[in-house]
């Protein structure tokens, strides 16, 4: 059988997460946004989902400050008023080409119709990651068939293909070392049925010592941004 392939932690100018709701990708990108900061980088995070989301990344603000990185996300984020509305700032991604962005969208197709906009441009410029967020412990997207039903629904709504997947297997605070090692094999499927690499296994800052066998560098996950997915 062949091997799924996987890639270094190479930075791009532009860095898309997109999943199913409750995949992680939040609280990816907030982390690999602090990364990218501690590494120097100026960084510029756009929060695009628009679909009245769980977990924002509206409420890592004080963190995301904290590292010098700004944020860009709805002025109706954590109130009251659920509006699908794009933040103008959001053009600034495609413009400032001086800036590390990170985009976290909307979960599946409605939440990917806001990049939709970018789309032209992203890929005119070339220098981005589409990255496909998965965890085999949500309810519709457990098996390798409903996962490629998510993913071919956000690409048709965004306009732009994922180039990369980043395993985020996980069961919250419960996780454990055999959590992720359990789920490799899903991810190394998912790749081999997209033939898209494995760029990222991701796992809590507390387990990330004792996965050192992983074929790629985990992506540590600070504690005070980890949740349990909705």
């Amino acid at each position: 059988m062949k091997k799924a392939e996987t890639i270094a932690m190479e930075h791009k100018r532009l860095t898309l997460f997109a999943g199913h709701y409750g995949s992680g990708k939040t609280n990816i990108a907030v982390n690999y946004a602090v990364r990218l900061a501690e590494e120097g980088k100026k960084v510029c995070i756009a929060d695009l989902d628009i679909v009245n989301p769980y977990f924002r990344t509206k409420d890592s603000e004080k963190e995301l400050s904290a590292h010098g990185i700004d944020l860009i996300s709805s002025r109706y984020a954590n109130t009251n008023v659920d509006l699908p509305a794009i933040p103008a700032e959001s053009y600034r991604l495609v413009q400032d080409r001086s800036i590390f962005g990170v985009v976290d969208i909307g979960g599946d197709d409605r939440g990917a119709y806001a990049l939709g906009r970018f789309a032209d441009a992203i890929k005119a410029e070339g220098d981005y990651r589409m990255a496909f967020v998965i965890n085999r412990h949500r309810p519709l997207t457990s098996t390798v068939e409903d996962t490629l039903e998510i993913m071919k629904e956000i690409e048709t709504a965004c306009g732009i293909q994922f180039t990369c997947i980043v395993n985020n297997s996980n069961i919250g605070f419960e996780t454990t070392r055999e959590t992720v090692l359990d789920s490799v094999a899903y991810a190394e499927a998912v790749s081999l049925a997209t033939g898209l690499p494995i760029w990222l296994h991701t796992v809590e800052q507390s387990i990330s010592g004792e996965l050192s066998e992983l074929p790629i560098l985990p992506l540590t996950l600070q504690k005070k941004y980890f949740d349990l997915p909705q």
